[in-house]
């Protein structure tokens, strides 16, 4: 896993990812907020998957909704809906396909430091077997954080605000 990124277990139902980000974090919200930057970056491309449809209603209430394709698996969708967005600071959203399981929560909030972002994505889980059961995915978060550090360098102050 990057070094640039870290990875610590908050409790046996909470896992938190952090890295900063060499941006102001204006950028790095919108790369989190507008479908066709995020969809540029989020995917981790050693997964072998690909997005097929990216749809973002960023607001209280709004929902999301993202499609994957996988070989010739048939294709996955993650949904939910977001609980709180403050503007450059903090998203707070629902992963509703979980099932009877229970919804997880992802928070993932912006801090800027001198022109560089701390982003910190934490991710709640139901229980502790539903944690255990999505162990590995912050690999695929760190190269996602990869993709979205080389996709920022490219964006440098033309993303409008």
């Amino acid at each position: 896993m990057n070094s640039r990124t870290t990875v610590n277990r908050i409790s046996d139902r909470e896992i938190a990812i952090s890295r900063t980000f060499d941006a102001p974090a204006r950028l790095v919200f919108e790369a989190w907020t507008k479908a066709e930057l995020f969809q540029r970056w989020w995917v981790p491309k050693s997964l072998g998957m690909s997005l097929l449809s990216c749809e973002m209603d960023v607001r209280v209430g709004g929902k999301y909704r993202l499609v994957f394709a996988h070989g010739d698996s048939p294709p996955m969708a993650f949904f939910g809906t977001y609980v709180e967005v403050e503007l450059h600071a903090r998203l707070v959203w629902t992963n509703e396909e979980g099932g009877e399981a229970g919804a997880s929560i992802t928070t993932v909030t912006f801090e800027e430091r001198g022109g560089k972002t701390l982003v910190v994505l934490s991710e709640k889980h139901p229980s502790k077997e539903a944690l255990d059961a999505n162990s590995g995915a912050e690999e695929g978060t760190s190269e996602s954080f990869d993709q979205l550090e080389e996709f920022l360098a490219t964006l440098g102050t033309s993303a409008g605000s």
